[in-house]
């Protein structure tokens, strides 16, 4: 990953004020950062409800409307294991137990994906260069535009139209093409440089990747036949896509959160202000959304404290707010999902143009 931009590391007073706080909430409550019973709980419903919903959707006679029916909870299924067990046991926040965090971080490959690269992706380049052109690779998604630096080309004109296909079918992209496009070509992205692929990773990556096919693929086309599995795997991949890009898109490209042209490679605030401008929170009210989410419906906490375990972000919420009230700075934040699903078309239709 690149190490050329560089943030502001000398006035770093919002950063030192903030950080005091979260660790005297920790010390007076006497909490763990890591996850606690609920996030086991949490973990044991998905996973259990995982097998449960494969077993039926496999093995079972069932009438085709109920298949469909269970093949779009299915794919819900996937993404919640992805937000909930997979995403803070990437982060190392899972668990205080690093064995257990790389077990379950390890889900993601089950899933299809790969944690190898996600971690790359995600942990290093994403939340270290928050929604800077040519650092962020998560805002690279093919035939749109979404940062001001980004090429406005003819096509994006209709971007308005067209995204709900592209982010339907971004699971399915993900784990069958974008995969094995990075395994072979050694980049994150087309400009990047090679990155270091271990041999241990290598064989993982093939191995998980021959699990999931089996699972996927070869089991149900023996059981079902293959129409009805390209059919449920088309509805199962389309809604975890939907899910997964949705979350991910509410909490950067939206009304509010910056895309910053950086100049001399170097951005002149300190890291925690740049992850507080670049990022949104939206629905944090809603218990049943933030349970679905795993927290990433605070993706401002999580973007300041992503080794801390997404069942504190609620208390963490309210530190943040106040502390940036102090230092002046806009906190971004959407009361209702729609409302920030309305930001983010609007920012798509600005992007056309």
């Amino acid at each position: 990953m690149s190490q050329s931009v560089k943030f502001d590391n000398v006035n770093t007073l919002f950063s030192k004020a903030l950080k005091q706080k979260i660790n005297h909430y920790f010390i007076n409550s006497a909490k763990q950062k890591t996850g606690n019973r609920r996030i086991y709980l949490k973990a044991s419903i998905l996973l259990t409800t995982f097998i449960l919903l494969y077993i039926l959707l496999v093995f079972a006679p069932l009438h085709w409307s109920i298949a469909i029916l269970l093949c779009a909870i299915f794919g819900a299924n996937l993404a919640a294991i992805g937000f909930n067990i997979m995403h803070d046991a990437g982060h190392n926040s899972f668990s205080d137990n690093k064995r257990l965090n790389t077990v379950l971080s390890y889900s993601l490959n089950l899933l299809g994906g790969n944690i190898y690269f996600w971690k790359l992706k995600h942990n290093i380049a994403h939340h270290t260069y928050t929604n800077i052109d040519g650092e962020d690779h998560d805002i690279e998604v093919k035939f749109m535009r979404i940062h001001h630096d980004q090429k406005l080309k003819k096509h994006h004109r209709y971007q308005c139209f067209y995204f709900p296909l592209l982010y339907g079918i971004s699971y399915l992209a993900w784990i069958f093409y974008q995969d094995y496009e990075k395994y072979f070509r050694g980049r994150m992205g087309n400009d990047k440089e090679q990155f270091h692929f271990p041999f241990r990773e290598r064989v993982i990556f093939w191995v998980s990747k021959l699990i999931h096919f089996t699972l996927f693929v070869v089991v149900p086309v023996i059981f079902v036949g293959w129409l009805p599995t390209l059919i449920g795997l088309l509805i199962a991949g389309v809604v975890c896509g939907m899910s997964l890009a949705t979350v991910f898109q509410l909490a950067h490209v939206v009304s509010g959160t910056e895309f910053k042209t950086i100049e001399a490679s170097r951005v002149d605030e300190e890291w925690m202000i740049h992850q507080i401008q670049s990022t949104a929170n939206f629905a944090t009210k809603s218990k049943v959304l933030t349970w679905l989410l795993g927290g990433l419906n605070f993706q401002v906490e999580h973007h300041l404290f992503p080794k801390i375990s997404h069942v504190h972000y609620p208390a963490l919420n309210r530190i943040v707010k106040q502390t940036c009230k102090e230092y002046k700075l806009q906190y971004n934040e959407f009361k209702t999902f729609w409302a920030a699903f309305r930001s983010h078309i609007g920012v798509i239709h600005a992007m056309s143009r």
